[in-house]
């Protein structure tokens, strides 16, 4: 998956002009965004706090908190993208995450 334009489609509340994208260069660019989300929302809610530390069940929270979540990959074989659900962002968090603590 690496080289693979990924968009990631959000909506952090009911309101739907909560909604929006962001575009990465891979899936992995992807999954740094998505855990940077988290990292600054942590940072918002603890200012005080210099080292904030999460496990991976939290950073599940935080995606299933949001109303919405899902990734276009783009597949060089059909040119086109292929849709993703939450479930699969988050495999693919864990995934990346596992990899960078190595």
């Amino acid at each position: 998956m690496a080289n693979r334009h990924t968009i990631i489609l959000m909506q952090t509340s009911q309101n739907r002009a909560s909604r929006t994208f962001m575009d990465y260069g891979s899936v992995s660019q992807a999954m740094d965004g998505i855990c940077g989300l988290y990292e600054r929302k942590l940072k918002e809610l603890n200012p005080a706090i210099r080292n904030i530390t999460y496990d991976i069940a939290d950073l599940y929270n935080f995606i299933d908190g949001l109303t919405d979540l899902s990734a276009l990959v783009y597949d060089h074989n059909i040119q086109a993208y292929l849709p993703y659900d939450r479930e699969w962002i988050k495999q693919r968090t864990f995934q990346h995450l596992k990899k960078l603590a190595r």
